[in-house]
């Protein structure tokens, strides 16, 4: 294209939003790094690059020589492909960017203006109380440039100013926001968006993506009956044994075998029975970062339900299904005896929008109702609800613990709208305690008043969520956030981690029944991926 372009049509558009991906994909793991909390869900590059992959694959089959169509692509492909808040916000952003050009047979500089500022509009109105430092005030800054004086009436000028005042605004998001400047970075999301901007603009001027971090896919396996029960996988950071002496560790342990590397990080595949034997072997070595557990013959079971629920659709079906985001293959199979359908994901996994909607229209019931066991996944699946018709509800779980407390309320034979406001009440009861490794070092002033200085490594404590405790070992943070918690609840339930040993949760277990001989304690394997133990109280 020529240096100023005056005007764009549909398949420009479309080219500048394919670049406009691929240079966030460039700098996603940076967007990632920028995580203010110190827990480790630094996943909001990640969630907006897949969400911004789902445009790209709506505009693939798209009609690129109508603008209406493109249009669709767009604001569709976000929507679906939505992850996380972050992404559910961008989808939000370039859903009102697309109706803004839907109409037009091409888009000059004053309609891009235009289109940047309806999609600042449509973010803000996505959120109910919009915050200010966040990717919505990098939006507005956006758009504030894209209509600010220009010395020519040029797409290309438009998307230059828009940069500046986006950047300029994106500077000041730690003044805006105490926590950012706690963390001395600027917002993740924010940034994100400038990427996404600064991508078409490099679209425009034919420039050449910059040097990409190497990517290696790995081929997903069917369903296969054999005498290993458990298809198992681990992704591990800081290995301090070799990729050889990994694989040796573990091929004991079954057979499918796959252990490979690259930059510091191991990945291991392996069909096995002793699933926590592997995990706690494989987690001495390094840090674990994300792990799966799947009970094949579950797995295949629930497939073959998936496959079959346009077959009872004619069928009496009952008045409630149940969906639940989860991971960890404990809780997994905890959700699953209560008769959910689940959603892979959770902490840095956050599913998208199309995933529940899949997992939702799965499900033989007259409503549907889903519980996001995570604040990051909120949104997208009240995003899914709207796409379902009326036929599923959000229960607004937050934690796997207010997950856990709703799912034990659940009556297939209860209406849905009656049953959710008795999960809701039952999800309250809950609380929540999660042990975990800090992600960044910072400082941290808790609700009580009190500032951990917390250092990359250090174990920490959330209490429903919020940083409560710092430092110790992952048992000591167990005991005193009960010590700071409890107040006489009847049962206390520990799911270990994938870097816990069996002893390590009996040990555990058996510390808390003697400084809470009053309460019930419950012990199970196979908690979330990057904690070492989720525990409820209720």
């Amino acid at each position: 294209m020529p240096e100023h372009v005056e005007l764009l049509k549909p398949a420009d558009l479309a080219r500048m939003l394919r670049v406009a991906t691929d240079w966030l994909g460039v700098y996603r793991e940076q967007v990632n790094a920028l995580n203010v909390y110190p827990v480790p869900d630094g996943d909001t590059g990640t969630n907006m690059h897949l969400t911004m992959q789902s445009v790209r694959r709506e505009l693939d089959t798209c009609d690129e020589s109508s603008m209406a169509s493109v249009a669709r692509a767009i604001s569709y492909g976000a929507l679906l492909g939505a992850r996380g808040n972050s992404g559910v916000i961008l989808s939000q952003l370039l859903k009102g960017f697309a109706e803004a050009v839907r109409d037009r047979p091409t888009v000059d500089a004053r309609t891009l203006a235009a289109a940047f500022r309806a999609a600042q509009k449509a973010g803000y109105g996505a959120v109910m109380k919009p915050v200010e430092g966040t990717i919505l005030t990098v939006a507005r800054g956006v758009a504030d440039g894209a209509e600010g004086p220009r010395e020519r009436e040029t797409v290309d000028a438009v998307l230059e100013q828009a940069l500046f005042e986006g950047q300029r605004l994106l500077d000041q998001t730690p003044e805006m926001l105490p926590a950012l400047k706690q963390a001395g970075v600027i917002d993740s999301g924010g940034q994100g968006y400038l990427y996404v901007v600064q991508g078409m603009l490099a679209a425009l001027r034919g420039e050449a993506l910059p040097e990409a971090p190497e990517i290696t896919s790995y081929a997903q396996e069917g369903f296969e009956t054999e005498e290993f029960g458990y298809c198992t996988e681990f992704l591990m950071s800081d290995s301090t044994r070799s990729i050889e002496d990994i694989r040796e560790l573990v091929s004991p342990f079954g057979d499918s075998l796959l252990v490979v590397g690259a930059e510091g990080y191991v990945k291991g595949h392996i069909h096995t029975n002793e699933p926590d034997e592997l995990l706690a072997t494989v987690g001495r070595y390094g840090r674990m970062l994300k792990t799966k557990v799947e009970d094949m013959s579950e797995q295949h079971t629930e497939i073959l339900g998936m496959a079959g629920a346009a077959a009872r659709a004619e069928e009496e079906v009952p008045p409630s299904g149940l969906v639940a985001v989860a991971s960890g293959y404990g809780l997994v199979k905890l959700f699953r005896s209560l008769g959910a359908r689940i959603v892979s994901g959770g902490q840095t996994a956050n599913p998208s929008v199309q995933d529940i909607v899949d997992a939702v229209r799965s499900v033989s019931a007259e409503k549907v109702l889903i519980l996001p066991n995570n604040k990051n996944v909120l949104m997208a699946a009240e995003k899914a609800t709207e796409l379902m018709e009326g036929r599923a509800v959000v229960v607004p779980t937050r934690t796997l613990g207010q997950g856990m407390g709703a799912a034990l309320a659940f009556n297939a034979d209860v209406d849905a709208e009656t049953l959710r406001a008795e999960m809701e009440e039952a999800a309250g009861r809950v609380t929540t305690f999660e042990v975990t490794r800090a992600s960044r070092t910072t400082n941290i002033t808790t609700k009580d008043g009190r500032t951990l200085a917390i250092s990359e490594g250090d174990v920490i404590g959330l209490q429903d969520d919020e940083l409560v405790q710092s430092g110790g070992t992952p048992e000591d943070s167990v005991m005193e956030m009960l010590m700071r918690g409890y107040s006489g609840q009847e049962i206390v339930t520990v799911f270990g981690g994938p870097q816990k040993t069996p002893e390590d949760l009996q040990a555990l277990a058996e510390r808390v029944g003697q400084d809470y001989p009053e309460a019930e304690v419950e012990a199970h394997s196979g908690g979330p991926d990057l904690y070492d133990y989720l525990v409820t109280i209720e």
